[in-house]
């Protein structure tokens, strides 16, 4: 049994099972029973039950409980870790060291900002009157979580909302809906009420969209592609749901002249290959100085060729599985079709012998000599391909970083601070890293700009997604006649 409703666990009844894949193996891991629309209907009216009593929940006890759950995935940090491997292809190593220990951070941030919610100075700013603010939960909120780090984005969506006094039904992909289901098991075992946090594992045509247009879901917060996400938008206007989206990238990774090239070059490689590519924050794009191009493509390749993927239980692989067989092929076919107007440097294929030809595998790849407006530049991949293109001027550089319709992630490599400073400040995305290519913490935001969506999701900017603001006014004077009252009528 794979949903999780009300604080139970409970079989689906949409009649359909989906297979949990193993895709570094191509074995089946589980068979889930997938929700149908009762499945849905129960979920929200569980969250709309637990609603009232959650959002009077003081800061404190919201913090305790979070505070109990941390510990707990510290104690089960092994077992979420095989879990979240299984379902993905990842190395267990990268579940290890980052998909758990990332999640655990996030709990720990989130147990001390629910303590903490910002808002304007009581004042008299009118002079006879004092005002306040009153930051409120929204409601009940429907979330639909990716495939690629199906625990941090369970964490991402869930956190956030609850700590402001919110409830959740969660959407996971149904591909890899393991450790968002032990997760809500995991806040029940710390405390949290019934119905707060549900999991419903359907498919997204059926169970996603009904879940978008539900009359009792107050906001919708999607992470995936954008093309879906202007399927959200739409879905949500009809009841004007607030929306959190956030959605694609194609991130630049900009090398200029006077960049140290060998940290560029592992940059390029940490930043391009984590989670085997699919990250919407991946360096996808190396727009490198001419005087130093052949030169980094000539290491990037090198250091690309001898990545070693493998098993999950391989100490020794560097990258694990794509996530399917299906997103394997079209990460091969965008690069089958690149080699018409490109070259290849590095890889640019799936393994066909030995172990890794029954998984869903392909070489880390890296694509030169293609035009700026070719779909292997322009189009997100989401897999190990980096495309490198050369610029001149500073000014070329910056044009081609902004050269998108996606505005989530960016780098710049320089040991200059006056470029630094303007790249920061003019390349268009939501994040921008100087000298490194990645790396992510819960106290900073993460949130594009563009078709990367909008909304921020980590850090206490979150917060601004999950609650609403109400004005509050005392008049102090206690008077009958207001002497604004004579705009109305005459005061005799």
């Amino acid at each position: 049994m794979y949903q999780y409703i009300d604080g139970a666990l409970r079989a689906g009844t949409s009649g359909e099972s989906a297979d949990v894949i193993n895709p570094a193996t191509g074995k089946v891991t589980a068979t889930v029973e997938l929700a149908g629309l009762e499945d849905l209907e129960a979920a929200v009216a569980a969250a709309r039950r637990a609603f009232p009593a959650w959002s009077r929940t003081t800061p404190g006890a919201r913090s305790a409980i979070l505070q109990r759950f941390a510990r707990i995935l510290e104690s089960r940090a092994e077992e979420f870790a095989q879990v979240e491997s299984s379902q993905t292809g990842k190395p267990l190593r990268l579940c290890r060291e980052f998909d758990v220990p990332g999640t655990i951070d996030n709990v720990d941030f989130f147990a001390g900002a629910a303590r903490n919610l910002e808002g304007k100075a009581m004042a008299e700013y009118s002079g006879e009157h004092s005002s306040a603010i009153r930051r409120e939960a929204i409601g009940v909120v429907g979330s639909i979580a990716p495939w690629n780090y199906p625990l941090q984005m369970a964490a991402w969506k869930i956190l956030p909302a609850i700590a402001a006094g919110n409830t959740v039904v969660l959407k996971p992909a149904e591909i890899t809906p393991l450790t968002s289901v032990l997760f809500a098991q995991a806040l029940t075992e710390a405390g949290l009420p019934d119905g707060v946090v549900n999991v419903v594992v359907g498919r997204g045509p059926t169970v996603g969209a009904a879940l978008m247009r539900h009359p009792d879901v107050d906001m919708v917060s999607f992470t995936g592609s954008t093309a879906v996400g202007r399927t959200v938008l739409e879905a949500a206007a009809v009841n004007a749901k607030r929306v959190h989206l956030e959605l694609g990238g194609k991130a630049p990774f900009v090398v200029f002249d006077d960049a140290d090239v060998d940290a560029a070059v592992h940059g390029a490689v940490a930043g391009a290959l984590i989670n085997s590519g699919q990250d919407c924050t991946a360096a996808t794009r190396a727009i490198v100085h001419r005087s130093l191009y052949e030169e980094f493509v000539a290491k990037v390749s090198a250091r690309f060729d001898a990545i070693v993927l493998g098993s999950p239980e391989d100490e020794g692989a560097d990258l694990g599985s794509l996530s399917s067989f299906k997103h394997r092929d079209h990460v091969a076919g965008m690069v089958e079709r690149a080699r018409g107007y490109a070259r290849i440097t590095a890889g640019g294929y799936a393994p066909t012998e030995g172990a890794l030809a029954d998984g869903a595998f392909f070489r880390p790849t890296v694509v030169v000599d293609a035009a700026p407006d070719s779909e292997i530049v322009k189009d997100e991949v989401f897999g190990p391909v980096l495309a490198v293109l050369p610029f001149d001027t500073d000014d070329e550089a910056i044009a081609l970083a902004n050269d998108t319709v996606y505005g989530l992630a960016a780098s710049a490599w320089t040991r200059s601070l006056t470029r630094a400073l303007r790249a920061t400040r003019e390349i268009t995305a939501g994040c921008v890293w100087v000298n490194d290519h990645i790396p992510i913490i819960s106290e900073m935001p993460h949130g594009g700009f563009k078709q990367s969506g909008f909304g921020k999701d980590m850090s206490a900017y979150s917060f601004e997604e999950y609650t609403q603001v109400k004005h509050v006014m005392f008049e102090l004077g206690g008077l009958v006649e207001k002497d604004w009252h004579r705009t109305i009528f005459a005061l005799r």
